[in-house]
């Protein structure tokens, strides 16, 4: 079954070959482009159902492609691909309006996750009062060391950051990092943000 037009922007050609064949098997039909540009100037945005892009490219970065697809196409769901270190920029991209990240190396099941959240529609840009209270009764039941944990996690740090920004060892915010995303029901960090993003503790 055709479930519609994914466009995957990376430079590295394996990499976008590789993932080009996942979502392949999986039923989506794919276009695969080298560079932001080539994407912008070879194909109509509203035929795309997802755009997928990795965050480090030479000649665009995928966080001005996401800015430059956004302004031609606003509702179009937006994946970025970040390596180990790239957390923070993942994070600004979901200010910038990015649905999900995902970070390398990945799976087809974390893949599809983040395809399938992205294909459910735009989030609305106003958050109202029954979802923000609904997000913060779920952030109350943290304790007060997992709410820094959770704080410093959602401004793109790695767990021997927080470490050291709480003065605890990193196996104790691995401790308070799994009891977080289980209080909060977070399957992944990117849910995490989303959160914090509605709860008011990031600017979008």
């Amino acid at each position: 079954m055709d479930k519609g037009l994914v466009c995957i922007v990376d430079d590295d050609l394996a990499a976008r070959k590789s993932l080009g064949f996942m979502l392949d098997m999986a039923g989506f039909k794919t276009m695969l482009f080298e560079s932001g540009p080539k994407f912008l100037e070879s194909i109509d945005l509203n035929i795309c159902k997802c755009l997928i892009a990795d965050v480090r490219m030479p000649q665009m970065s995928g966080l001005e492609l996401l800015e430059r697809a956004k302004e031609k196409r606003p509702d179009l769901a937006v994946i970025v691909i970040t390596g180990h270190g790239d957390i923070p920029l993942a994070v600004d991209a979901m200010r910038r309006g990015a649905a999900d990240f995902i970070e390398k190396p990945f799976d087809n099941e974390r893949l599809m996750t983040a395809i399938n959240f992205a294909l459910r529609g735009p989030a609305p840009r106003g958050v109202d009062g029954e979802q923000r209270a609904d997000v913060l009764r779920r952030l109350e039941a943290l304790s007060p060391r997992e709410h820094e944990v959770m704080l410093s996690l959602v401004r793109g740090n790695p767990n021997k950051i927080v470490a050291h920004e709480l003065g605890i060892s990193v196996r104790t915010v691995e401790i308070h990092r799994a009891n977080v995303m289980s209080k909060t029901g977070s399957r992944s960090l990117a849910e995490l943000v989303r959160l914090a993003l509605v709860a008011g503790f990031l600017t979008a």
